[in-house]
């Protein structure tokens, strides 16, 4: 073994030398092996004419052998199309002999080019496949055991892919289909998956590689909960639309992503809807830096709008998806104007500006404050985000005659416990004030729960603490949340907006919710590790609960009341809930806006309460400026006290 690798450590050209005196000496030895097998005599190999006939053979093969490529194929990756190459090679070598005998008039018994092909063929082609079988089982030797679940056309081209590399090596095949159980596959056999648990312990393997990318997200989310029990890390290849785009190969394997346990089949969205707002247009998206905002600037870019404005406070959130789109476009092939625009929504003159510079058309707002707890401690930063910034960008937009404005809402500005959800809920209230003055601008809202991996979410959280060792933080046992991937939300956003007449309020089917501490039991499981709690002391990971947040809810809603209405959409519906005429909304924000230019925070939050937003606090101001202040006062209160009393 330490020969063959150090004929593998030295130059390409030095290899192809040493192949080509290889298969010299396995032409020489075929043809006298084939002439002393037929004279059973051996001095032949004496014999002048003989080797004289070599000096023309040889040459005539080896050229054959190169024009086929045999000579740029490496050894440790060849495949069995190369043997094709070698009998190609030989026949003409064989000819070669037959021929060469004809015209120089060298008696050759009849079986000896027969017995020569065969002999040549074997030589040549058998040792490049020894040597392939020989580095490949070297390479196994080496690598990780692991079990692959799927022997489908996708589990072969893996087997084969790891077959190159000393990382993994696979020892079973599980699969569904009753018909593969028994059988042997690329050297592996196969397996039914109700066996799993004693191919595990008896290969001791740590590592399952799910190799079925073309599969359901029900079914693949049936697997993965069937595989969760057994504590052992579950990888995938890549999806299969990766696969055939070529973005990725068999051998990108990567971690489970969460999405699957939600076993939700995407939708196909509808071009017409999808393309509706967009297609030649001038569309704007406010908050074009952030999870959902930017994940929306990648699904218009598909459908070709004239112009792209993206506008955004963060200055990096501005440069990387500006240089992400922009990249982008240069794949698609599409001439896109993408504008970066930095600004605040905040600033209508800037906002307005913008829009009028630039003749935008469809606005997605997507800029808000969106961490409850951050809100709760930054309240009036919150309201004049929230509130004012949504406003100053909806006035703007009737300004600038923009036709369709959409606004991303929250589910957690129904009955909300938050001052964030509360806000979202006064936004919404807003436009449907401004829908029904007299102007062009359709206004539409679109309101849905948690997206996943977005910013703030509990997934990356979950994954750098289970990456860290642990604890895993919740902060309720039975707290849930919907959830929602953010590609099938930004399309989902587009669609709706293309449905509004005019102060719709449109609600995203999320599915059923998750509790996140059977999210978190999940997560650690599937990356091979266990729990660790009363039940199992020796466990790898603990899972801590840390208590409700301020504001934070156990259950989210999507809708006030129960009077929604379904759409020409299975996913998207309309929610039909409490409007107030701009006349009686207009006194409630001028008094709003007050008292946040006050930062008067106890008027700020009996202006949300008694606003028809439903707002239930679920804990006192926590405002952190507030706190502070009365913490002063309080101070100031003792002080004066003290020094009464003295006097």
């Amino acid at each position: 073994m330490e020969f063959i690798r150090t004929l593998f450590s030295i130059s390409r050209a030095q290899k192809r030398i040493v192949s080509v005196i290889i298969d010299i000496a396995f032409i020489i030895i075929a043809f006298f092996g084939a002439i002393a097998a037929v004279l059973e005599n051996v001095a032949v190999l004496f014999e002048t004419q003989y080797w004289l006939f070599m000096l023309i053979v040889c040459p005539i093969s080896i050229y054959v052998f190169a024009r086929q490529g045999l000579y740029r194929a490496v050894l440790r990756h060849i495949e069995l199309q190369a043997l094709t190459a070698v009998a190609v090679g030989v026949l003409v070598s064989t000819l070669t002999v037959v021929v060469t005998a004809y015209i120089s008039e060298v008696s050759l018994p009849s079986s000896v080019p027969i017995i020569y092909a065969a002999f040549a063929f074997i030589f040549v082609g058998g040792s490049r496949t020894l040597v392939r079988t020989v580095f490949s089982d070297e390479i196994k030797r080496d690598g990780e055991y692991v079990i692959i679940y799927g022997a489908g056309v996708s589990g072969r081209q893996l087997v084969t892919a790891l077959s190159q590399s000393s990382e993994y090596r696979a020892m079973a095949f599980v699969d569904d289909d009753p018909t593969l159980h028994g059988t042997v596959i690329k050297g592996v056999n196969v397996h039914s998956p109700s066996i799993i648990r004693e191919l595990v312990e008896r290969y001791r393997v740590n590592k399952i590689l799910l190799a079925m990318p073309g599969v359901s997200h029900y079914r693949r989310k049936q697997i993965l909960l069937s595989l969760e029990p057994l504590a052992k890390q579950i990888l995938t290849i890549p999806a299969m639309c990766d696969l055939v785009s070529g973005e990725k190969v068999y051998s990108d394997i990567k971690q489970i992503e969460i999405e699957d346990l939600l076993g939700r089949n995407a939708v196909t969205p509808r071009e017409s809807l999808m393309a509706a707002n967009i297609k030649g247009k001038n569309v704007m998206v406010t908050g074009a830096g952030g999870s959902i905002g930017s994940e929306l600037c990648r699904q218009i870019l598909n459908y070709n709008p004239k112009r792209l404005v993206l506008y955004e406070l963060s200055e990096y959130g501005l440069y990387s998806i500006e240089t992400e789109l922009r990249t982008h476009a240069d794949f698609l092939g599409i001439e896109v104007e993408i504008l970066p625009m930095q600004g605040c929504v905040q600033k209508e003159n800037r906002v307005l500006a913008v829009m009028e510079s630039f003749k935008v058309q469809t606005v997605y707002h997507t800029a808000a404050y969106k961490h409850v707890p951050l809100v709760e401690q930054n309240v009036v930063e919150g309201v004049r985000n929230n509130i004012f910034g949504t406003f100053y960008s909806a006035r703007a937009a009737i300004a600038a005659k923009v036709e369709t404005f959409v606004l991303i809402s929250t589910d957690k500005a129904v009955r909300p416990t938050n001052v964030m959800g509360a806000t979202k809920r006064m936004a919404e209230l807003t436009l449907q004030a401004l829908s029904k003055g007299s102007h062009s601008t359709r206004f539409c809202m679109v309101r849905f729960g948690n997206v996943l991996g977005s910013s703030g979410s509990v997934v990356p959280l979950f994954r750098k603490q289970i990456a860290n060792g642990g604890p895993v933080t919740v902060t309720h046992p039975e707290i849930t949340r919907f959830f929602m991937t953010i590609p099938e939300a930004a399309q989902l956003v587009i669609q709706a907006g293309a449905m509004g007449q005019g102060g719709d309020v449109f609600v995203l089917d999320m599915g059923t919710p998750l509790k996140i501490v059977d999210l978190a039991y999940k997560m650690i499981h599937l990356s091979g590790l266990k729990v660790m709690d009363d039940k199992n002391p020796d466990g790898d990971i603990a899972v801590q609960f840390s208590g409700l947040r301020p504001g934070e809810k156990l259950f989210e809603e999507l809708l006030i009341g129960e009077n929604v209405s379904g759409t020409a959409h299975e996913r998207i519906m309309t929610a039909h809930e409490v409007m107030l005429p701009w006349e009686v909304l207009e006194p409630i924000l001028d008094d709003l806006e007050l008292a946040c230019y006050n930062f008067d925070h106890q008027t700020v939050r009996n202006i949300l309460l008694k606003a028809p937003t439903g707002f239930n606090p679920s804990d006192g101001i926590c405002d952190l400026m507030w706190i502070a202040r009365m913490k002063d006062k309080e101070t100031s209160s003792k002080v004066v006290d003290l020094a009464s009393r003295i006097a």
